[in-house]
């Protein structure tokens, strides 16, 4: 490997590393405002300077290329005159407003200006002064601030996928802009917050709420999908103030959502924070006693074959556990479901309904077929995956069904099941491609694995990838693409029904309404005819599923709790408790351990740690499941309609979120008028 020297210190590095990289690897820390290391190179700023002993001027070392022999000096007095020159110019037309940012105590040009800046300052003209432009409801612009660094733009062009941002002018009057001015539409577009090393761009929700030395910074995982970002929820007092990305290579890099980042704020509306009773068709506030002993005596005198439970999106291991284990010691039913439409589903091995080549694992891929899905509302952050792999190694990505706009350029080749019977009988084109190819990438969604079309399509492209190898331990290229965050793990706990390979056993039940006894665990997302049904809500927004309910009991919401996860590729991950219940909510587990003590069955664990061991057992038994082969599907004749997904709305905690209430207004705007006005 080629050698640099760096403050007379000799460091291997790799070809194609620019020197800041180089200098970093000898542990030099170099400054930079323009560098982004997921970011086209821009050498905008030139903040990063270093002395180069064969140069007689000082070099942008993020865009310099490292080359073998070079002498790097970082903290020489000749360095340290040139950064601080630049960070003057910088300041110069800078609004010295940091006590009223809301960008201060996290501002990077704040913190270089203490140690490369001046007490005062030699420019002595008028300072420019920049309109704020319209960006929507999220992004807060104050232009005035920005210092032309280009990571926004950069971030949307590359990752979001979505060339909205763009600089008009040169020199000074440059200005950063959206075409038109209108509202970015990615749904990634607040990650250009965190970007922004000034200012200048700043959240629009969380403008003047909190100072980052006042709040209780708690690092968690997200549940608005089942891709399971990694996230800091910052909190003052018990109100969740926001929501910031983690790094996470493997899943969700440093990026997350617009969702994941603002639907915060539903947490603090249309909350459940004490039991109700519905008596003469109005609910009413009760103890959790008076519930409790309702409850009961209603269990008691129905049959245990007429009751019925059914786990909601967001459901943590320990609830849906402790459901399950309620259902069986105190109910005696079997009859628990986690999947709230009739989405086909086949148990008998865990690579059925996971993402098996992994998130990480995209990158890698030199072809994807997309089957009855749309990543991009469905997995946000997995579709941005898609498009890092299609910059990187151009991949061929076919879908049958339309999902309209992916950010990456797609061929769609139909929508009929009949696709499937050609490609897997080798008589399309798209066949030949994926034997040819070395890690193919199918993802199943769930709109093609909708009722008895779906057992068919999941099967029949099984079986082809096993018939042509591509079901390996090197690799998987079998992948379901669930949009729920408790989906995998509910199915990791058997919290199904399926009757002599009946897979809509259940749902059959539920419209023939065989079920007399309904307790719906933070399930809001299912149509029931309720007519004599005796419903239980328990749940921690007032939504759908408490609108129908005969009694509500409330419970946590995800981030009041400690909880386990599992994504969508089949990882266990653990969320903290950033802050707690309402009122007279509690955690789900303990509402649900609390009831079988009082019908005099108590579970078999008493704490946390003992509930999840169980839970342990029971995934670990279920992960060393032997394979089995599946079964031969004869074809039948369908259409794949990929179904409409209302992304602001997907569940209760972002349906109670007024900021995703303005975003969804926006996005339903653009699509009938094609513009959006500033307002």
């Amino acid at each position: 490997m080629p050698k640099i020297i760096v403050n007379n210190k000799e460091v291997e590095f790799e070809e194609g590393m620019t020197v800041l990289q180089a200098c970093e690897l000898a542990g030099a820390e170099i400054p930079r405002f323009c560098y982004h290391e997921r970011l086209s190179i821009a050498g905008n700023c030139r903040m990063c300077l270093v002395e180069n002993e064969k140069s007689p001027k000082p070099i942008a070392s993020c865009a310099e290329p490292a080359v073998e022999g070079m002498n790097i000096k970082t903290n020489t007095p000749f360095v340290d005159k040139a950064r601080k020159g630049v960070m003057e110019f910088l300041l110069a037309n800078h609004p010295l407003d940091c006590p009223v940012c809301d960008q201060g105590g996290e501002c990077d040009l704040q913190d270089q200006s203490m140690f490369y800046g001046f007490d005062h300052s030699r420019y002595s003209e008028s300072k420019r002064q920049v309109k704020e432009k319209y960006m929507g409801p999220l992004i807060k612009t104050i232009m005035t601030r920005c210092i032309h660094c280009t990571r926004c733009i950069r971030f949307a062009t590359e990752v979001a996928g979505i060339p909205e941002l763009g600089a008009i002018g040169r020199g000074e009057d440059m200005e950063i802009t959206t075409y038109l001015e209108r509202a970015m539409e990615s749904e990634m577009s607040a990650n250009v917050i965190d970007l922004c090393p000034v200012g200048a761009l700043t959240s629009k929700p969380y403008a003047f709420e909190a100072r980052p030395w006042d709040l209780k910074k708690t690092e968690t995982i997200d549940v608005m999908d089942a891709v399971g970002s990694n996230i800091r929820v910052d909190t003052y007092g018990w109100e969740v103030k926001r929501v910031l990305p983690r790094v996470n290579e493997d899943i969700n890099e440093e990026w997350i959502s617009d969702k994941t980042r603002y639907a915060c704020d539903g947490l603090l509306k249309q909350r459940l924070d004490t039991p109700y009773v519905r008596e003469n068709g109005k609910l009413k506030k009760t103890s959790w006693d008076k519930a409790f002993k309702i409850l009961i005596n209603k269990l008691r005198a129905v049959n245990p074959n007429e009751v019925a439970g059914i786990v909601g999106d967001l459901a943590d291991l320990e609830m849906m556990y402790s459901f399950k284990s309620f259902f069986k010691k105190c109910i005696g039913s079997t009859n628990l479901e986690c999947r709230q439409d009739r989405i086909y589903i086949n148990p008998n091995e865990r690579m059925n309904y996971i993402f098996n080549s992994s998130i990480k694992g995209i990158e890698e891929s030199d072809l994807i077929l997309l089957v009855g899905t749309n990543p991009r509302l469905e997995a946000t952050i997995l579709n941005a995956r898609i498009r890092k792999a299609y910059l990187k190694n151009k991949p061929k990505i076919y879908s049958i069904g339309d999902p309209g706009d992916l950010t990456y350029p797609y061929q769609n080749i139909g929508s009929s099941t009949s696709i499937i019977r050609d490609i897997t009988s080798g008589s399309h084109e798209v066949s030949d491609k994926i034997k040819k190819s070395k890690k193919p990438l199918i993802i199943v969604g769930e709109s093609a694995l909708y009722d008895d079309v779906g057992e068919y399509i999941f099967e029949t492209l099984k079986i082809f990838l096993v018939d042509n190898n591509f079901i390996t331990k090197n690799w998987n290229a079998l992948n379901v693409l669930v949009q729920q965050a408790s989906r995998v793990g509910a199915i990791d706990l058997g919290i199904y029904s399926i009757n002599n390979d009946d897979n809509f056993s259940f749902f059959n039940k539920l419209r023939n309404n065989d079920f007399k006894f309904l307790y719906l665990l933070g399930a809001d997302s299912i149509s029931i005819d309720k007519k004599d049904k005796f419903v239980i809500y328990q749940g921690s927004h007032g939504d759908k599923g408490a609108e129908i309910a005969d009694i509500i009991l409330p419970g946590a919401a995800y981030t009041e709790k400690n909880g386990l996860f599992i994504n969508l590729e089949g990882s266990l991950q653990r969320a903290y408790k950033a802050s707690y219940p309402p009122g007279d909510a509690r955690e789900d587990w303990t509402i649900i351990k609390e009831l079988a003590d009082r019908m005099n069955k108590p579970l078999e664990y008493n704490n946390i740690q003992q509930l999840r061991e169980s839970i342990y057992k029971e995934i670990k038994s279920k992960a060393v499941e032997p394979a089995k082969i599946s079964k031969k599907i004869d074809f039948k004749e369908g259409n794949i309609s990929i179904k409409t997904i209302d992304y602001y709305y997907t569940n209760p905690i972002a349906r109670s979120s007024k900021v995703m209430s303005e975003c969804r207004q926006i996005s339903k705007r653009f699509l009938s008028t094609g513009i959006e006005k500033a307002s």
